[in-house]
């Protein structure tokens, strides 16, 4: 699709923030925040970015603002073409360009990392409930809002 909208960063930023308070995954919050630059229905964003959070499906592994943006990356440059070997190359590029840089800023792209816990640690698929608590202990906002920003840089050439 490759589109290079003028983007309010700050207003971008403050929507994932929304979303991401009022109980959507670090996925559907990035995503969600962006989704419309592609013609994306809200619905729709919640439903596609649903299933990354908590490090893909709260299995622990990359970060779901990271899989947001790569789920972002794909409608900006995704090959369409099965043989497009060259599309591909470039897409891959892109992905790992920005996991790289929210690795730089954050110190790593998987959740469990980022979160503090044991490789080992269980993580059944309930969710924890938002409290204040929540939030408080917790890097995700953080994670989201620096998700939202290197991609909004992304679009804007930096």
């Amino acid at each position: 699709m490759n589109v290079s909208p003028t983007i309010d960063v700050e207003q971008r930023v403050l929507r994932a923030r929304e979303l991401f308070l009022s109980g959507y995954n670090c996925s559907q919050a990035v995503f969600g925040a962006l989704a419309d630059i592609y013609g994306i229905s809200d619905e729709q964003a919640a439903r596609l970015s649903a299933s990354f959070g908590g490090g893909v499906g709260r299995l622990r592994e990359m970060c779901g603002a990271c899989s947001a943006m790569a789920l972002l990356e794909g409608l900006q440059s995704g090959a369409t073409k099965a043989e497009d070997s060259a599309g591909k190359q470039a897409n891959y590029s892109n992905v790992q360009s920005l996991i790289q840089r929210f690795k730089e800023q954050n110190g790593s792209y998987l959740c469990r990392e980022l979160l503090q816990l044991r490789k080992d640690a269980p993580t059944p698929p309930t969710p924890d409930e938002r409290t204040a608590e929540y939030y408080r202990q917790r890097p995700c906002l953080r994670m989201v809002e620096s998700a939202v920003r290197i991609y909004c840089e992304r679009l804007q050439g930096k």
